[in-house]
């Protein structure tokens, strides 16, 4: 696991490139899991600060229920349609999954406050040409993927 400075040092480029898709509007995706082990996803807002990468949730949520019991969980970025008349011009999405560790005591009246131990890193656009897609990747002690697919 990385924290989100070790990940913008070891790859700043793409680390900007992701920061710039979830800075696009307040509202992002979480995924956790339900206590049967199924998926959920609910809204959330994230925050870049000190290094690392933060989630809060509602005291009495489900999402903190569920990262209490299992600190696993995935976040997508908003996303965009392309500009009208260019769909070579969609900006892509970003993709962060690792663990949530808390870091702030959950309480009746505040919630609680996770910092991000990212365990991989997925940007998804298209490349320069607009006619393949493009999967970025990166993991923790491993370089930089790139795969284009048609």
């Amino acid at each position: 696991m990385a924290s989100w400075a070790e990940f913008a040092a070891a790859e700043p480029a793409l680390a900007s490139r992701v920061a710039d898709r979830f800075a696009i509007r307040k509202h992002k995706t979480l995924a956790t899991l339900r206590k049967d082990g199924s998926p959920r996803i609910s809204g959330i807002e994230v925050e870049f600060g000190n290094g690392e990468l933060y989630v809060g949730m509602m005291p009495g949520s489900r999402k903190l229920s569920d990262l209490q019991r299992d600190s696993r969980l995935a976040l997508h970025s908003p996303t965009e349609d392309p500009p009208e008349g260019h769909p070579a011009g969609w900006p892509g999405e970003a993709k962060i999954s690792g663990r949530g560790v808390p870091v702030d005591a959950a309480d009746s009246i505040q919630g609680a406050r996770f910092r991000i131990d990212i365990g991989e890193v997925v940007l998804t656009h298209l490349n320069d040409a607009g006619d393949r897609l493009v999967v970025e990747s990166w993991r923790p002690g491993q370089s930089r993927r790139r795969i284009e697919r048609r």
